[in-house]
């Protein structure tokens, strides 16, 4: 007897044109599925998808706030995917962006009034360096105690959120705030130049932008770019070749939290102004997202980058508009990174159909 089948057949290799296809078909069942869900809700799918994705893109004020919150998520990804290109998976960048910003904001507050020109140069490097010896805790974990960083770097974003509120409580409190947790408003010198004014697009962006360049370059030009591939495909001939993984674990982690602490820092100067308890936002773990969306490539993170952060605006935005639920961005994204795992099972296997007798291939 002979059946009808729709089977998987791996490939022999991974098939490098489906590695850039599936983010599109990802894309585009997020945007099928996300009409059938408002639908579903008894709102209109054609106008809730047009608030999100092309009202925020017709403004000044949205194309500005399009890169407010799109400079995080390119930071903090385009650090992480150095560490899951080698097979090093650092998921508390949130922790690192939260410690970022408290090193940067605690240099802006205990700067001389009046700051200076080095004010913001040394507010970056304080953010970098929070960052980088917050993602040091779990590196050190790994090398020397084969401690899971996966889980230790995650625990530890849930201390990095607490020393914020007790820092914002105690330390670096205001004492006008009338006991509310949050610090002073940064003077003028602290806060980050926009880049448009009357908007909240800072040069956070540009940052951002030259990061990319750079990373892109070590990617595809540089030894360290060739060593995270081949220790992440082929571990044991990275050993062979004499990759120290040791090296590339410590490396790998202070590449990822040295940008996501910038990236807090900027948080904290720019559209924030301030230390404040709710700073962090959730970038570090959507980063994990365009991460993956963009292939780890430096340039497809910088797209993945804006697309999460268009979904951020327009899901604010069809909120208001449509009284859709809050959860509404969130959705979303998950929906995006489902579609995306889902079809990445073509990069390694083929659809078949066809008809195959009973008892056919077992061995």
């Amino acid at each position: 007897m002979r059946k009808a089948l729709l089977r998987l057949e791996p490939r022999r290799e991974p098939s490098r044109t489906m590695l850039y296809v599936t983010p599109v078909l990802a894309f585009v069942s997020t945007l099928i599925a996300g009409g059938i869900l408002f639908w579903a809700l008894g709102k209109d799918p054609l106008r809730a998808l047009g608030l999100i994705f092309v009202v925020p893109l017709t403004s000044v004020r949205g194309l500005a706030e399009l890169t407010v919150k799109s400079t995080p998520l390119i930071l903090i990804a385009t650090g992480l995917a150095f560490g899951f290109r080698a097979g090093i998976w650092n998921i508390g960048a949130e922790g690192q962006f939260t410690v970022g910003a408290i090193a940067g904001g605690a240099v802006a507050l205990y700067f001389h009034p009046g700051g200076g020109p080095m004010l913001l140069p040394a507010m970056m490097l304080a953010g970098v360096l929070g960052g980088v010896a917050w993602a040091a805790i779990p590196a050190l974990l790994r090398t020397h105690f084969n401690a899971n960083e996966i889980l230790t770097s995650l625990m530890l974003v849930y201390v990095a959120l607490l020393l914020l509120g007790l820092m914002v409580q105690g330390p670096l409190r205001d004492p006008q705030s009338f006991n509310f947790p949050e610090s002073k408003l940064f003077q003028p010198a602290a806060l980050l130049p926009t880049l448009i004014p009357k908007t909240r697009a800072h040069i956070g962006f540009l940052v951002a932008i030259v990061v990319v360049a750079v990373a892109q370059v070590i990617v595809t030009r540089h030894m360290f770019g060739f060593m995270t591939r081949v220790l992440g495909e082929a571990p044991r001939a990275a050993a062979f070749a004499g990759f120290s993984e040791r090296l590339m674990v410590w490396l790998s982690f202070a590449i990822s939290g040295g940008l996501a602490g910038l990236a807090g820092m900027f948080e904290a100067a720019g559209p924030v102004g301030q230390l404040v308890q709710q700073l962090p936002s959730g970038y570090g773990f959507t980063a994990i997202i365009v991460a993956f969306l963009g292939r780890l490539q430096p340039l497809g993170i910088l797209a993945a980058g804006l697309l999460l952060g268009l979904t951020s605006i327009g899901g604010e935005t069809a909120q208001i508009a449509m009284s859709l639920p809050s959860a509404t961005t969130s959705v979303f994204q998950g929906m995006l990174l489902f579609f995306l795992l889902a079809a990445d099972v073509l990069v390694n296997f083929r659809v078949r159909f066809g008809r195959r007798a009973d008892g056919e291939g077992s061995a």
